[in-house]
């Protein structure tokens, strides 16, 4: 399962760190948005000040935690692949649980056990289904082997001899 639309490995980092911080501004700006505007006080120009200051406040402190979150994963993801010596999905899972543990790192062993799992497990998922995805979608293309393609079933009729049908006598 190779990516050709990756960059190479130093630059990767960069790239998955500016994406996820994008991702963060940009979803934290709307949830922010909405709940600043549902703890202002009444009034559309006094919910969407409150919204804004929100978001201003907010949103660039959830960019930056998704960029870390980024950072770690993609510098353990090329980690392993050069270990390795191969991308599959074991490197990104691996990644998951190794970005976890240290994003947990300040809260002790207990909570680096914890969070790796669950960033194993979601990766797992997610890798999962992309690889479900990808072999459900790739089966439109594969060859059909002629004598298991289903037949034409007007053509059943004619070839068993069966051409008067169950109503025919009925009507007609």
């Amino acid at each position: 399962m190779e990516e050709y639309a990756r960059e190479p490995c130093p630059w990767r980092i960069i790239d998955d760190c500016g994406g996820a911080f994008s991702m963060g501004l940009i979803g934290g700006g709307f949830f922010n948005m909405i709940g600043g505007a549902r703890n202002a006080p009444r009034g559309f120009n006094r919910r969407l000040l409150g919204g804004i200051i929100r978001v201003k406040e907010r949103a660039p402190l959830l960019g930056g935690q998704f960029a870390a979150w980024g950072i770690c994963f993609s510098t353990f993801d090329c980690t392993f692949a050069h270990i390795r010596g191969k991308e599959d999905a074991w490197n990104s899972i691996a990644s998951g649980a190794a970005a976890g543990a240290v994003m947990a790192a300040r809260q002790g062993p207990k909570s680096m056990v914890g969070s790796a799992v669950v960033g194993g497990i979601l990766l797992g998922l997610i890798e999962g289904m992309g690889i479900l995805m990808n072999n459900f979608a790739s089966q439109a293309y594969r060859p059909v082997d002629p004598r298991m393609a289903p037949e034409d079933p007007g053509v059943l009729g004619e070839e068993q001899g069966e051409g008067d049908g169950m109503l025919k006598g009925i009507f007609g």
